[in-house]
Formats: structure tokens, C-alpha cells, sequence
């Protein structure tokens, strides 16, 4: 087990060396006006958001479970943070960040990474869907109200991105395209926005500092709920994010190890003045087209961000936003599910109904958790709709009409125990009552509830009931929560 261990390891890092440094590279310049970007978002210095890239994305690609993926600073932790910043100040989001980190590696440990099974195909479409929606939309700022030379410029980084592959995958598209454009501004003079002008580069590497707080109770309430919030949001988009990477590359990852990599990523990331971060669908898009499949693109990535901002933030400054904007629109095109446009005419109502919900809640409010929860919610409503019409209950009499007997088959549960009581004329001049469950299954309260009621009050007019069939699964919780056989049931029926 041990020398498997090591053989994934090695592949993971030294297994595609070319193609995960070359994507590390590319994702590491897409990371840079994005970084800046959320930190503005949150109110902060862009250092905060740069630092949180690098330190996120090092430390993920050495603890994460899934490998090729990208994280770092994101919109979706960083709006959490806005009030926290503006009420109490920078300190109070760094504590809060290694807070939250705490969180996570906690969820890792009490392996919540399995909620992922209860998230279905309907509402991961949706969630892409979304994604790819608002990357688009984040690019718009770019694009309005900019020289027609941009148009121009965005049109030739798109052009050399999807044609570019056609000749040579040697060498990722994107990287060409950024390549390209940044010689042809530099060299032309053209005047067109640029990198620099999305805020001030840090010059200096980040150094460890704790959080200037006061240690008390109080602070941890302050802090508590925006930590909650950012663990919850992370690891569901984190989780979300890594499904997503396993199809793409058609391999598995650990889930419940990426919740304690992500809390690692983001307990340590406060401590060096960043703000928290998580997996991000559209920079790991990048990285998989790019080439990138292991540990190895991740860390690069983040060490390619420190070294650029640091040590070459001069020539960073001068990379055009088109180049940037038409590797974004790229990812934007190929995130989208083109396909379930078409599909919606085919699949069942319910799972279109489920995708377009989340795709809609994600887009208008701005946040993954909002719509993802409204997308499993309506799912499990659906399901338990269907589940409950697969419930049939039928009856037969005797020849001298005084024993009746019910077959029940098909799942008992909340939503189906309504079928199964309106199904009994408990009025019938009967002398017993057989109920036959031993083709269906008793699964909560509500239809032990419900079993019970309706041999009561059968009993309550003088039949006799006769229950039979019950599988060993049904048998434990009847046993266990039924009270028709307990002394004083009937009388607390009469009561009622």
C-alpha cells in the first residue's frame, strides 16, 4: 500500500513535468488581475489577494486530494468577507481566514466530503452552467466602454487560442496568446489597458505574522460566523470544483483529503497576511487544457505568481487585459454545457427544472451556496415525489366478506404515508384486517406514524389486525418507534 502510495506520488509530480510547469505558467498569469480583483472585492490591499494565490495554490498542490486542480483566492470567499473588513478591519479577516481553515480540516477528519454523492448530475450541469455564465459577466468590465482597438485585440487572442492547437500542442494556446498580444502592445506603443492598471504589485516576498487581535471570546463571535460561511462556500466549491476536474481528466480524487488540504491551504494563508481562498473551476479549466494533470502544475502555478508579482512585476504590469479576457472567454465557452441546451427537450422535466433553478439563483445572487443548496433541495423533493408514485397498495376480500386483506408494496416514507392511510375504509364491517408489507419497506417516523394510526383505528372499531411480512430492516424500527402493541395506545388514539 505504501509503495502505491509512492508510485501516485511520483506520478503526480514527476509524471507530465513539461506540460504541468508550461500550465503552471499559463494559470499563474491568468491568477494575477483576478487576484486583484478579489481583493478589491473583499476591500483590501491586492498584496492580500496575491499572497493568498500563491500561498493557497503551494500548499494545496502538497496536501490536496485532487491533483491538476487550482486554488486560490476567489469572489466567491471574498464577498463573504466585505462586511467583516469594513466593521473591523484587515486583522479580523486574517483571523477569520485561519478560522476557517480550522473548520475545514475538521469537516476532512469527519470525512464530509461524501455530501458530494447527495449532489446530482441536474444541479453539477447547473452549477457549471453558472460558472461559466459569470466568468463571462466578469470580463464585461473589460469590454464596455474600451477602444474598438480591444475588440481587436480580444478577437486575435481568440483566434490564436483555438487555432494555434491546430498546428502544435507543444505549447499551450493561451501562453502564445499572452506571448503575442503583450509583444504586439510593447512594440506597436498601443495604448490599451493593461495589468498595471489593475492595481499596485507587491515587491516584497510575504513574511509570517499572527493576526493583531485581541484574543477573547468576543473576537471569536465576531469572527465565528464569516468563518463558517467561508469554510461552507469553499469546500462546496472546492468539492463541486473537483467532480468536475475528475471528468475532465477521467480520474478519481479524495474528497475528504482536498477538505483538510483547502483547510491547511487557508489556516496558513492568514498567517502570512492573505486572505482565504478555495478551488477555482475556471483556473483549473485553464490548467487541464493547458497540458497540466498533476501536483506539479498547482505548485508552479503559485510559485510562477510570487515570482512574477515580486521579481518581475515591471513586465507583468505590461501583459494587455485582452490577452487575459480572451483566455477567460475560452474558458467561459468550453465551461459551458452546450449540450444541455439541447437536452433540456429530452431529459425529464424535473432535471431541467433542477438545472435551470441553480443555474438562475447562482447568477442573480452571485453565490454557488445559495444555488446549490436551492438545486439538491429541489432534487430531493423531486425524488421523493417519484419515489412516493412508485407506492401501490391494492386489496382483496374473502368469500363470506368479513376478512380483508391489504398487499402494500413499494417504499413507505414521508410523502407516501398520505396514499397509504386514505387507502383503508376503516368503516367496513370487517372482522380482522391482514396487512401485507413483505414487499415494502418502512423507512422513518412519519410512516411508522402512519402504521400505527391505521391498525388503531381499525381496532378501534372491533377488527381484529393481523400485520405480516415486515423485512428485518422495517421489523427494527416498527419495533423501535411503533406503539400500536404498547399498553394505553388505543386509549390515546380515542383521546385524539
Amino acid at each position: 500500500m505504501i509503495s502505491d502510495l509512492l508510485i501516485r506520488q511520483r506520478q503526480d509530480w514527476t509524471g507530465n513535468i513539461r506540460g504541468d510547469v508550461l500550465a503552471g505558467l499559463v494559470v499563474a498569469l491568468a491568477l494575477i488581475p483576478e487576484a486583484i480583483a478579489f481583493s478589491i472585492i473583499a476591500g483590501v490591499d491586492p498584496k492580500v489577494g496575491l499572497y493568498a494565490s500563491f500561498s493557497i495554490a503551494v500548499i494545496v498542490a502538497i496536501t490536496g486530494g485532487r491533483p491538476g486542480m487550482i486554488s486560490a483566492a476567489t469572489a466567491a470567499t471574498a464577498v463573504l468577507m466585505v462586511d467583516l473588513v469594513k466593521d473591523y478591519g484587515l486583522q479580523y479577516l486574517l483571523a477569520a481566514t485561519v478560522l476557517a481553515g480550522l473548520i475545514q480540516i475538521i469537516a476532512g477528519l469527519l470525512k464530509l466530503g461524501y455530501v458530494m454523492r447527495f449532489v446530482s448530475r441536474s444541479v453539477m450541469t447547473g452549477f457549471v452552467n453558472a460558472l461559466a455564465i459569470l466568468i463571462f459577466m466578469a470580463q464585461l468590465p473589460e469590454l464596455i466602454d474600451v477602444p474598438n482597438l480591444t475588440y481587436i485585440m480580444v478577437a486575435i487572442g481568440l483566434a490564436i487560442i483555438y487555432i494555434v492547437p491546430r498546428f502544435t500542442k507543444a505549447i499551450p494556446s493561451p501562453l502564445v496568446c499572452i506571448v503575442v498580444l503583450t509583444v504586439a502592445t510593447l512594440s506597436l506603443g498601443l495604448d490599451i489597458r493593461n495589468v498595471g492598471d489593475m492595481g499596485e504589485l507587491p515587491s516584497t516576498l510575504p513574511i509570517f505574522l499572527l493576526p493583531d487581535i485581541p484574543l477573547t471570546l468576543e473576537t471569536l463571535w465576531i469572527i465565528l460566523p464569516y468563518s463558517v460561511a467561508v469554510a461552507a462556500v469553499g469546500l462546496l466549491e472546492s468539492l463541486m470544483t473537483a467532480s468536475i476536474v475528475d471528468d475532465l481528466t477521467d480520474t478519481k480524487s479524495n474528497k475528504n483529503q482536498e477538505c483538510i488540504g483547502q483547510g491547511i491551504a487557508n489556516t496558513a494563508t492568514g498567517f502570512i497576511g492573505g486572505m482565504a481562498g478555495c478551488a477555482m473551476i475556471g483556473q483549473s479549466i485553464i490548467n487541464v487544457k493547458s497540458g497540466g494533470r498533476g501536483r506539479l502544475s498547482t505548485f508552479c502555478a503559485g510559485i510562477f505568481l510570487l515570482l512574477m508579482i515580486v521579481f518581475l512585476g515591471d513586465w507583468v504590469k505590461r501583459i494587455p487585459m485582452a490577452a487575459l479576457v480572451a483566455i477567460m472567454i475560452m474558458v467561459s465557452i468550453g465551461t459551458f454545457s452546450w449540450s444541455s441546451i439541447t437536452n433540456l427537450r429530452h431529459h425529464p422535466r424535473s432535471s431541467s427544472i433542477v438545472m435551470l433553478a441553480t443555474v438562475i439563483v447562482v447568477v442573480f445572487t452571485h453565490n454557488l451556496a445559495i444555488g446549490v443548496f436551492v438545486g439538491v433541495l429541489l432534487s430531493g423533493l423531486f425524488f421523493a415525489w417519484k419515489i412516493s408514485k412508485l407506492f401501490l397498495i391494492s386489496s382483496t376480500i374473502d368469500a363470506d366478506g368479513r376478512i380483508r386483506h391489504y398487499k402494500i408494496e413499494g417504499q413507505l416514507f414521508y410523502a407516501s404515508v398520505q396514499d397509504f392511510t386514505e387507502a383503508f375504509d376503516f368503516k367496513e364491517a370487517l372482522d380482522q384486517v391482514t396487512i401485507d408489507v413483505s414487499r415494502a419497506h418502512i423507512w422513518d417516523l412519519s410512516s411508522v406514524a402512519a402504521l400505527d394510526t391505521v391498525i388503531l383505528k381499525f381496532r378501534r372499531e372491533g377488527t381484529k389486525v393481523e400485520l405480516e411480512g415486515l423485512n428485518e430492516a422495517s421489523k427494527t424500527i416498527v419495533g423501535k418507534l411503533g406503539i400500536h402493541d404498547k399498553p394505553g395506545a388505543l386509549e390515546r388514539l380515542l383521546d385524539h
